[in-house]
């Protein structure tokens, strides 16, 4: 793949770089929710009024038409720009694209795109985590409607959210994956309880969902019976891809904030910094890489598959490498304060469990992608 622009892309990347110029917050993020709930929703508000939003989705269901090469030049001018990166949560707006019906397309697409309605996953629960397959949730049907019981558990926004995108067990436990149904929830109907979570960083981002007797139409299922697994993996690969979410734009950010920090305590000379801050960057750089032969992969119209498990292991090696290496710099000043960067430390470890554990992640490449088998 050619990584020079086309002059087409030259001029979108130039009209983008205009355009934050212009509109980049001056305020800070906050630190905690849910302030920086709300900010990051009000940018992704200013972002979509742009026209910077959905810029690979078709046309016809508010997208912009072009392509992930598009998509790609936005997360990097946004980290170029020292931008806050595009909100997370539109990725499940995909699994709409893929496996809804036009009457929920038209119905909740707008609302994804736009923010005005803040969507979360109810996937994870106690005991089935990385397993996702061994989830407890149960949607029984019941005339029209389906009847959902169980628990959800690490719901990221799910204090905040006003839809929640539930799988629940409509087979048998036995069934695992062949028996998962894909469900959509409003989060204020009623038998559905949120609590928040206190991370040891002291945020709020997840919460415990708890479903009693939540009934929900049967028009609400995303999908067919039983093959919410496709449902799953499809929303996944979009979650786990470095280059959609634009962590390779908030790692080079974190990057050159680490590397100014040091040169204003003039430690940047120190050779065990040097050799510190030059391994980060080469697991970036290979990031990078890999996200571009991704990318390559998508432009050419193949789809987003088990791939993306390589993307994860790289991103979650990444992290933790960078945030370990600014405790290593900074020393006791890291905790110092406010503790910004020991605060995005602790945040880093979980990095190899959200979105599937690293170990889960391993065995996807071994048997999917390698093709080996116990």
């Amino acid at each position: 793949m050619d990584l020079r622009d086309t002059p087409e892309q030259a001029e979108f990347r130039a009209q983008l770089r205009a355009w934050l110029a212009d509109n980049v917050p001056s305020e800070p993020e906050p630190e905690t929710m849910p302030a920086r709930f709300h900010y990051v929703v009000a940018w992704q508000k200013q972002l979509y009024r742009g026209g910077w939003v959905a810029l690979s989705w078709p046309k016809e269901y508010g997208g912009q038409g072009l392509g992930p090469v598009e998509e790609s030049i936005l997360n990097q001018e946004l980290g170029r720009a020292g931008a806050p990166a595009a909100a997370s949560f539109t990725f499940l707006g995909r699994a709409f694209l893929t496996f809804g019906t036009e009457e929920q397309k038209a119905r909740y697409l707008p609302g994804f795109l736009s923010a005005e309605e803040i969507w979360c996953q109810g996937f994870s629960e106690p005991e089935a985590g990385s397993d996702l397959a061994s989830l407890r949730t149960t949607a029984v049907p019941d005339g029209d409607d389906y009847a959902i019981n169980g628990q959800k558990l690490w719901t990221s926004r799910g204090s905040f959210a006003q839809f929640c995108l539930v799988l629940a067990r409509t087979g048998t436990r036995e069934s695992r994956h062949r028996g998962i149904t894909a469900f959509v929830v409003p989060t204020d109907t009623p038998g559905m309880t949120r609590k928040p979570l206190i991370m040891a960083n002291g945020d709020e981002e997840f919460a415990e969902v708890y479903f009693d007797d939540v009934r929900v139409p049967a028009s609400n299922m995303l999908g067919e019976l039983n093959q919410g697994w496709k449902v799953t993996q499809a929303t996944l690969a979009y979650e786990r891809g470095a280059a959609d979410l634009g962590y390779l734009a908030k790692y080079e950010r974190m990057l050159a904030q680490l590397a100014g920090i040091a040169q204003v305590r003039g430690v940047s000379e120190d050779a065990s910094n040097v050799e510190a801050v030059g391994r980060v960057l080469g697991h970036l750089e290979v990031l990078r890489l890999h996200s571009m032969r991704r990318l390559s992969d998508r432009a050419q119209g193949k789809a987003v598959g088990a791939e993306t498990s390589i993307d994860k292991v790289m991103m979650t090696q990444t992290e933790q490498l960078l945030l370990h290496t600014a405790l290593d710099i900074l020393g006791p000043e890291a905790v110092q304060g406010r503790g910004d960067w020991f605060k995005k430390y602790l945040y880093s470890r979980a990095a190899s469990i959200y979105g599937g554990t690293a170990q889960v992640q391993r065995n996807i490449i071994s048997g999917r992608l390698l093709g080996l088998r116990e």
